[in-house]
């Protein structure tokens, strides 16, 4: 059974001497290198960020992390003072 037919990149074009499972290899090459590419613009947007906006982003999640954090002690909590009434009602 032949693999399912991928559609060809615009850039590399088949050769006929080229197993289906070769070009198959050659086109993933293809994909990594542009994500790679576009890696690296991000790293260098990222990189002129000033690095002001960066830990301000930091800060608010630091924040939201906290919240959350302080949400879910109270939540266990409730459940164990709810657990402890429960049995002290059971047992009495």
């Amino acid at each position: 059974m032949d693999p399912p037919a991928r559609p060809q990149s615009s850039l590399l074009a088949p050769l006929p001497e080229l197993t289906p499972l070769e070009q198959e290899v050659l086109d993933e090459y293809e994909r990594l290198a542009e994500n790679m590419k576009k890696m690296a613009s991000m790293l260098d947007h990222l990189a002129t960020a000033p690095a002001t906006d960066i830990l301000d982003g930091l800060r608010e999640l630091e924040r939201k992390t906290s919240l959350v954090f302080t949400l879910l002690k109270a939540s266990v909590y409730s459940i164990v003072l709810q657990q402890e009434i429960g049995w002290g009602e059971g047992g009495g």
